[in-house]
């Protein structure tokens, strides 16, 4: 599946390593559900993430209700359990937007605020813990890889 990039990795306007000022917008199909979209706004402020996560399918054309937002930071005593604590939580996303938050603070080793409005309910069986697992992993997948790629065009 290949990501639609709003605006390009070269065109970040990083300079001697200080963090993108612009956002790096992205979207890409639901697994199990190519009508519907992921879409990923990413900023990257140098010290922490700041990470907006949505859905949009072709017949909606009301806003998603406002999701959760959870803020993880790497856990100095024991790196592989960041901690974190909810700033927003609606209980439909909260579960959600925790692990997302937890898994890219422990694989980025920064602290992430990450927002959550992705609704599960138009993928193919509804939004089972399958499709959810894989819309988890793919949204794992693409921003560790954007931040990644945003580290390499520091260099």
């Amino acid at each position: 599946m290949v990501a639609t990039l709003e605006k390009g990795i070269g065109e970040l306007g990083l300079l001697n390593g200080e963090a993108s000022t612009s956002p790096i917008s992205v979207s890409f199909p639901l697994p199990r559900a190519p009508q519907t979209n992921i879409h990923v706004q990413l900023h990257d402020n140098g010290p922490n993430i700041l990470l907006f996560l949505a859905t949009s399918t072709p017949e909606s054309s009301n806003a998603a209700p406002l999701g959760s937002f959870v803020y993880a930071m790497p856990n100095r005593n024991n790196p592989s359990d960041p901690l974190s604590t909810p700033l927003f939580t609606p209980p439909t996303t909260l579960d959600f937007t925790t692990r997302i938050a937890k898994i890219l603070t422990r694989k980025l080793k920064k602290p992430v605020y990450v927002g959550n409005s992705i609704s599960f309910a138009s993928a193919g069986m509804g939004g089972t813990v399958e499709e959810e697992m894989e819309g988890f992993k793919r949204v794992v997948e693409v921003v560790v890889g954007l931040v990644n790629t945003e580290k390499g065009a520091e260099s």
